[in-house]
């Protein structure tokens, strides 16, 4: 009979460290996201203990679907889908169905860890993937190279996000200059979910220049996004001279989700900011709109950082 480990361990699984130069991270076997980021020994995440069950989402990856379905239904292909509502409160389906499972490991390097997980078929999306991340450190920072195939016979809608929330040392969130290349956000009802979408140009969510976040309550879709050959980027920064911090996401990634954490309870209450590049917007099983169509055995690529600089 094989021994089995009975004995306590951390709520967020095995954790596996990386570092280079004076950074380091740490990526957790719950869900494969990532715990903790650090410079210099600066906390620029605002993540969780290892003996916690993450707050907010906080690290996750969001899979095959990020943000939320409305009722959980959808349908794809000519045959109507239900998914289990793990949001009842607002009556969706919310974050995809990959953020609490296991993750393996794969390939570990003093500054690289790949892990992954397979995420069988089941009612309301019986479609077969493997996903895996390869995170990494480097000169430039932190990167996420993500990875995900379709294992079934049929082809099937996809969507992927991930939940960092970010904190600048010393500095509150009001205080935090903001930048999304986003030109329109989304216009929710009270459930969250997307009923329209207007131009930013003028209005308080008007980021695109770096303006101060003040009182501001943002759970908010950006959309029409200034995308260079490379991608874009949101930035975070302090008043002049303090650090900021830089989230790119390559072109695969449409939409930022930006959210300053006003429902959280307790001390994580806008404590921070959720900076989420998304590869489509709310309610897209529902909308179609950006949904990554994958083939049988096709695999889907894309990569995002995190880059702390000076401003």
């Amino acid at each position: 009979m094989d021994n089995v480990e009975t004995g306590p361990r951390p709520l967020s699984g095995t954790q596996w460290t990386i570092t280079g130069g004076d950074q380091q991270a740490v990526v957790v076997e719950v869900g494969g996201g990532l715990r903790a980021y650090r410079v210099g020994g600066v906390d620029y995440l605002d993540g969780y203990a290892d003996d916690e069950v993450s707050p907010g989402s906080a690290g996750h990856v969001l899979a095959p679907w990020p943000n939320r379905i409305r009722d959980g239904r959808y349908s794809f292909g000519g045959r109507a889908y239900q998914l289990s509502l793990t949001e009842p409160d607002k009556h969706t389906a919310i974050h995809g169905l990959v953020n609490w499972l296991p993750w393996h490991l794969v390939e570990q390097a003093p500054d690289a860890i790949t892990v992954a997980c397979e995420l069988p078929a089941q009612i309301g999306y019986p479609w077969p993937l493997r996903l895996s991340t390869r995170w990494s450190i480097g000169p430039d920072g932190l990167r996420a190279e993500h990875e995900v195939t379709n294992l079934g016979a049929q082809e099937c809608p996809f969507g992927l996000s991930v939940h960092p929330y970010f904190r600048l040392p010393g500095v509150p969130v009001e205080e935090v200059r903001l930048r999304v290349p986003g030109r329109s956000r989304l216009l929710v009802d009270g459930r969250m979910l997307p009923i329209g979408a207007v131009k930013v140009t003028g209005s308080e969510y008007d980021f695109t220049e770096p303006q101060r976040i003040g009182e501001a309550v943002l759970d908010v879709t950006f959309g029409d996004i200034d995308q260079g050959p490379d991608g874009s980027s949101v930035t975070l920064a302090g008043p002049a001279g303090e650090p900021a911090v830089s989230i790119w996401a390559d072109p695969a990634f449409g939409w930022w989700q930006v959210f300053t954490g006003d429902t959280l309870i307790g001390d994580r209450y806008r404590r921070s900011v959720a900076v989420e590049p998304m590869t489509c917007p709310p309610d897209a099983f529902r909308s179609g709109r950006d949904v990554i169509v994958l083939a049988p055995g096709a695999t889907w690529r894309a990569s995002w950082g995190i880059r702390p600089a000076a401003e």
